[in-house]
Protein backbone atom coordinates (compact mmCIF):
# COMPACT_ATOMS: atom_id res chain seq x y z
CA UNK A 1 0.00 0.00 0.00
CA UNK A 2 1.16 3.45 -0.58
CA UNK A 3 0.96 5.44 1.93
CA UNK A 4 1.82 8.92 0.36
CA UNK A 5 -1.42 8.67 -1.92
CA UNK A 6 -3.50 7.78 1.05
CA UNK A 7 -1.91 10.70 3.11
CA UNK A 8 -2.56 12.85 0.08
CA UNK A 9 -6.09 11.02 -0.04
CA UNK A 10 -6.76 11.56 3.94
CA UNK A 11 -5.92 15.61 3.50
CA UNK A 12 -8.00 16.00 0.70
CA UNK A 13 -10.77 14.40 2.23
CA UNK A 14 -13.40 17.06 3.30
CA UNK A 15 -15.84 16.65 6.09
CA UNK A 16 -19.42 18.13 6.60
CA UNK A 17 -19.45 21.90 7.67
CA UNK A 18 -21.36 22.80 11.42
CA UNK A 19 -23.41 25.03 9.87
CA UNK A 20 -24.51 21.86 7.16
CA UNK A 21 -24.02 19.50 10.11
CA UNK A 22 -26.65 21.97 12.63
CA UNK A 23 -29.34 22.57 10.02
CA UNK A 24 -29.71 18.40 9.25
CA UNK A 25 -29.95 18.33 13.27
CA UNK A 26 -32.39 20.86 13.40
CA UNK A 27 -34.48 19.16 10.38
CA UNK A 28 -34.33 15.30 11.96
CA UNK A 29 -35.49 16.97 15.23
CA UNK A 30 -38.66 18.75 13.48
CA UNK A 31 -39.38 15.77 11.47
CA UNK A 32 -39.46 13.57 14.90
CA UNK A 33 -41.39 16.29 16.53
CA UNK A 34 -44.34 16.32 13.97
CA UNK A 35 -44.13 12.30 14.38
CA UNK A 36 -44.82 12.55 18.33
CA UNK A 37 -47.28 15.36 17.98
CA UNK A 38 -49.71 13.79 15.36
CA UNK A 39 -49.41 10.38 17.73
CA UNK A 40 -50.23 12.49 20.67
CA UNK A 41 -53.02 13.97 18.70
CA UNK A 42 -54.40 10.90 17.67
CA UNK A 43 -54.31 9.64 21.27
CA UNK A 44 -56.08 12.86 22.42
CA UNK A 45 -58.90 12.59 19.82
CA UNK A 46 -59.16 9.20 21.30
CA UNK A 47 -59.51 10.09 25.07
CA UNK A 48 -61.84 13.92 24.05
CA UNK A 49 -63.95 11.26 21.76
CA UNK A 50 -66.73 11.28 25.05
CA UNK A 51 -67.05 14.93 25.22
CA UNK A 52 -70.63 16.63 24.30
CA UNK A 53 -71.49 17.96 21.13
CA UNK A 54 -75.58 19.09 20.80
CA UNK A 55 -76.44 21.93 18.53
CA UNK A 56 -80.07 23.15 18.39
CA UNK A 57 -81.77 22.26 14.94
CA UNK A 58 -84.95 24.18 15.19
CA UNK A 59 -86.03 27.57 17.52
CA UNK A 60 -90.10 28.28 17.18
CA UNK A 61 -91.00 31.39 19.42
CA UNK A 62 -95.00 32.28 20.80
CA UNK A 63 -96.34 34.57 22.97
CA UNK A 64 -97.99 31.91 24.82
CA UNK A 65 -100.16 34.33 26.71
CA UNK A 66 -100.47 37.85 28.31
CA UNK A 67 -97.22 37.55 30.39
CA UNK A 68 -95.11 34.30 29.03
CA UNK A 69 -93.21 33.86 26.29
CA UNK A 70 -92.12 30.49 25.14
CA UNK A 71 -90.00 28.82 22.68
CA UNK A 72 -89.60 25.12 21.38
CA UNK A 73 -86.35 23.80 21.10
CA UNK A 74 -85.09 20.90 19.38
CA UNK A 75 -82.01 19.86 20.65
CA UNK A 76 -79.77 17.35 19.05
CA UNK A 77 -77.02 15.23 20.22
CA UNK A 78 -74.73 14.61 17.75
CA UNK A 79 -71.54 13.32 20.51
CA UNK A 80 -70.76 10.02 21.98
CA UNK A 81 -71.98 11.39 25.54
CA UNK A 82 -74.73 12.44 26.99
CA UNK A 83 -75.80 15.89 26.86
CA UNK A 84 -77.66 17.66 30.27
CA UNK A 85 -78.79 21.03 29.51
CA UNK A 86 -78.66 22.50 32.96
CA UNK A 87 -80.27 25.89 32.26
CA UNK A 88 -81.33 27.93 29.35
CA UNK A 89 -81.35 32.32 28.48
CA UNK A 90 -83.50 33.90 26.14
CA UNK A 91 -81.81 37.03 25.06
CA UNK A 92 -79.72 36.52 28.05
CA UNK A 93 -83.08 36.55 30.17
CA UNK A 94 -83.15 33.48 32.08
CA UNK A 95 -85.63 31.07 31.54
CA UNK A 96 -87.40 27.77 32.76
CA UNK A 97 -87.55 24.03 30.96
CA UNK A 98 -91.33 23.39 31.13
CA UNK A 99 -91.31 20.17 29.24
CA UNK A 100 -89.12 17.69 27.31
CA UNK A 101 -89.96 14.86 24.65
CA UNK A 102 -87.58 12.75 22.66
CA UNK A 103 -88.01 13.58 18.67
CA UNK A 104 -86.09 10.85 17.26
CA UNK A 105 -83.97 8.07 19.03
CA UNK A 106 -84.77 5.06 21.85
CA UNK A 107 -84.32 7.27 24.64
CA UNK A 108 -86.94 7.64 27.26
CA UNK A 109 -87.37 11.06 28.94
CA UNK A 110 -87.17 10.38 32.90
CA UNK A 111 -87.12 14.22 33.31
CA UNK A 112 -88.91 16.62 35.91
CA UNK A 113 -89.89 20.11 35.73
CA UNK A 114 -86.88 21.98 37.51
CA UNK A 115 -84.00 19.18 36.65
CA UNK A 116 -81.89 19.43 34.20
CA UNK A 117 -82.96 18.03 30.86
CA UNK A 118 -80.89 14.46 29.95
CA UNK A 119 -79.93 13.74 25.94
CA UNK A 120 -78.61 10.72 25.61
CA UNK A 121 -76.29 10.16 22.54
CA UNK A 122 -77.69 9.88 18.87
CA UNK A 123 -81.20 11.48 19.90
CA UNK A 124 -83.05 14.30 19.20
CA UNK A 125 -85.36 16.50 22.26
CA UNK A 126 -87.92 18.81 21.80
CA UNK A 127 -87.61 21.32 24.80
CA UNK A 128 -90.41 23.93 25.71
CA UNK A 129 -89.27 26.65 27.53
CA UNK A 130 -90.84 29.94 29.09
CA UNK A 131 -89.94 33.08 30.42
CA UNK A 132 -91.92 34.70 33.14
CA UNK A 133 -91.68 38.01 32.72
CA UNK A 134 -94.23 40.44 34.43
CA UNK A 135 -94.32 42.99 31.97
CA UNK A 136 -96.48 42.37 28.60
CA UNK A 137 -94.29 44.98 26.94
CA UNK A 138 -91.64 42.43 27.78
CA UNK A 139 -93.37 39.56 24.95
CA UNK A 140 -91.91 38.35 21.48
CA UNK A 141 -92.03 41.48 19.43
CA UNK A 142 -93.18 40.89 15.80
CA UNK A 143 -89.85 40.38 13.34
CA UNK A 144 -87.55 40.57 15.84
CA UNK A 145 -84.47 38.04 16.68
CA UNK A 146 -83.80 36.31 19.50
CA UNK A 147 -80.87 34.21 21.05
CA UNK A 148 -81.33 31.09 23.10
CA UNK A 149 -78.51 29.61 25.13
CA UNK A 150 -78.74 25.94 26.68
CA UNK A 151 -75.69 25.42 29.30
CA UNK A 152 -75.17 21.73 29.53
CA UNK A 153 -73.75 20.26 32.47
CA UNK A 154 -70.18 20.42 31.24
CA UNK A 155 -70.12 24.14 30.73
CA UNK A 156 -70.10 24.36 27.17
CA UNK A 157 -72.91 27.33 25.67
CA UNK A 158 -75.78 26.13 22.58
CA UNK A 159 -76.53 28.88 20.84
CA UNK A 160 -79.24 29.34 18.36
CA UNK A 161 -81.53 32.38 16.82
CA UNK A 162 -85.06 32.65 16.02
CA UNK A 163 -87.04 35.17 14.61
CA UNK A 164 -90.37 35.89 15.98
CA UNK A 165 -93.27 36.34 13.42
CA UNK A 166 -96.87 36.62 15.21
CA UNK A 167 -99.47 39.33 16.17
Amino acid sequence: MNFRKFRKFKKNAKALSPVIATIILIAVTVAVSVVVAAWMGALTIGFMGNSEQAKITDVVLSNFNSTTEQAVCTVQNTGSATVSITSVTIDGAPATVTAASVVTGTQVMSWAPGQQVPIAKGNTVSITIMTGNSAAAAQFSNSAQYTINLMTAKGNTETGQATYSGP
